[in-house]
C-alpha cells in the first residue's frame, strides 16, 4: 500500500512539475514579448521587417532570450559572423564545431542588425515587396532565401505568431505610421557600417491574411545556405511619411506594369473549363499561394505557364491544377491588346494546345477580332459536318 501511495505521490509531483514548466515557458515568452515589442515595431517602421515576424524569430532563435548565445553574446537571431563582420565574435558548435557568431553590446543592437542583415542582402529583397501583414509569405520566404535549414521553420514561426497574437504589433506599427506617431527610440548602436540602412518609408496595403497552419514550436539557429557577398547600398536620408489612404499605398506597392481591367471573379476557388482556379491580387506571394493550396511552387508555375517570379506583378487568374487540352467552346475572339497567355488563362486551355490548333508561336502578335481555335480544327469541322447531316435528314 505504501508503495502505491509513493508511486501516486511521485506521479503527481511529476505532473505538477510539467504543468509548472509549461506555464513558466508561456510566462517567459510573454515577458520576452513585452520587453521587445516596442523595439520590433520601431524596426518595422525603420526597415519594413514586420514586427510579428521579428518577434517570432527572436522567440525561436533565442529561446525567449534564454539561449546561451542570447545570454552571453546578446545575439537574439543566431546570426553568424559572415565575411563582412568586424565586431566582436564568439564561437559555438552548430552545424559544424566552433562556428563563428556575432557578439552585440545589447539586445537592441542585435535587433537592429537583424533588420539590416535582411534589408541589405539581395536574396531577401523580394520579401520587402510583400505586405507587412502577409505573414505566410514572409515565413516561407525566409526559408526559401536560406535563413534557416530546418524544413518546418516557416510553420514554427507561424505557430508562434498565432499562439501569442503577434500580428497585433504589426498592426500597431501600421497605425503609428498612419497617425505619424513617433516610434519608441533606443540608444544609438555600434553596428557594422557596411550592414546598416537608413529609414525607409513603409508601404501598406490591405489584404486578408493567409491561413496559418499549426506546428510544434522548437528552437532553431540561423543556418544561411550561401554566404552571399554584401552589396554596397547608396542611401539617402528619408523619413517615415503618413500613408494617406489604402489606395495610395497600393499604388506605391504596385509595379509599373500596366494592369488591364479584369472581369469580376468570385472569392476562393472556382472553375474555368472544368479546372480549379483562383483570382490573386498584385503583390501576392506565389510561395504563400502554393503553400495555401497544397501544391509545389514549381507546379504552380507549370500549371499557369509562368516564368519564375516571387510576387505577382498584376492581378491574375491562377490555376491550381493542370488546364484542359480543349476549350469549353470552339473559338475565342481576340479583343484589343490581348496576348496568347491571357487567352489561355481566360479559357482554361493549355498554351501548347492553343499554339498547335492555330499554328502560332508563343510570341505571335494577335489582332482584334481574330478568331482562335480552342479545339482541333479537324474536330470542329467534323462536328459541324455531323450537325449539317443531321439537319438535312
Amino acid at each position: 500500500m505504501k508503495k502505491i501511495i509513493l508511486l501516486i505521490t511521485f506521479l503527481g509531483t511529476v505532473m505538477l512539475a510539467a504543468v509548472a514548466q509549461t506555464i513558466s515557458v508561456k510566462e517567459r515568452t510573454e515577458a520576452y514579448i513585452n520587453s521587445y515589442k516596442d523595439l520590433a515595431i520601431q524596426e518595422m517602421l525603420r526597415t519594413g521587417v514586420p514586427a510579428s515576424i521579428k518577434l517570432a524569430q527572436g522567440i525561436l532563435e533565442s529561446q525567449f532570450g534564454e539561449s546561451p548565445l542570447a545570454k552571453t553574446a546578446n545575439n537574439h537571431f543566431g546570426i553568424k559572423c559572415k565575411t563582412e563582420w568586424t565586431g566582436e565574435k564568439t564561437y559555438q558548435d552548430d552545424d559544424a564545431k566552433g562556428e563563428c557568431f556575432r557578439v552585440y553590446k545589447s539586445p537592441e543592437e542585435s535587433y537592429r542588425d537583424h533588420s539590416d542583415f535582411l534589408k541589405t542582402r539581395p536574396h531577401y529583397s523580394f520579401l520587402f515587396k510583400l505586405e507587412p501583414t502577409d505573414i505566410t509569405g514572409w515565413a516561407y520566404g525566409l526559408k526559401r532565401a536560406g535563413y534557416a535549414t530546418n524544413k518546418t521553420y516557416p510553420e514554427r514561426l507561424l505557430r508562434v505568431i498565432e499562439d501569442y497574437q503577434l500580428n497585433q504589433y504589426t498592426i500597431q506599427g501600421i497605425a503609428m505610421m498612419e497617425n505619424k506617431t513617433a516610434p519608441v527610440t533606443t540608444p544609438t548602436q555600434n553596428v557594422t557600417a557596411a550592414n546598416t540602412v537608413t529609414e525607409q518609408p513603409l508601404t501598406v496595403a490591405t489584404k486578408n491574411e493567409p491561413a496559418v497552419k499549426n506546428e510544434i514550436l522548437k528552437s532553431t539557429t540561423v543556418k544561411e545556405e550561401t554566404d552571399t557577398p554584401q552589396t554596397e547600398l547608396q542611401t539617402a536620408n528619408t523619413s517615415i511619411e503618413k500613408v494617406k489612404s489604402t489606395e495610395e499605398a497600393e499604388k506605391k506597392t504596385t509595379p509599373v506594369t500596366e494592369e488591364k481591367k479584369t472581369a469580376a471573379y468570385p472569392e476562393g476557388v472556382f472553375t474555368i473549363n472544368h479546372t480549379k482556379a483562383i483570382h490573386a491580387k498584385a503583390g501576392t506571394s506565389l510561395l504563400a499561394l502554393a503553400h495555401q493550396y497544397d501544391i509545389s511552387l514549381s507546379k504552380l508555375f507549370e500549371f499557369n505557364e509562368l516564368s519564375e517570379l516571387d510576387i505577382l506583378d498584376i492581378d491574375r487568374v491562377l490555376f491550381i491544377e493542370k488546364k484542359q487540352k480543349k476549350g469549353a467552346s470552339d473559338y475565342h475572339e481576340v479583343t484589343a491588346g490581348e496576348n496568347i497567355h491571357e487567352i489561355c488563362q481566360k479559357e482554361g486551355i493549355r498554351m501548347e494546345s492553343l499554339l498547335e490548333y492555330n499554328k502560332l508561336k508563343k510570341d505571335s502578335q494577335l489582332s482584334a477580332g481574330q478568331k482562335l481555335f480552342l479545339r482541333s480544327p479537324a474536330e470542329i469541322n467534323k462536328a459541324a459536318g455531323n450537325n449539317k447531316r443531321k439537319s438535312t435528314k
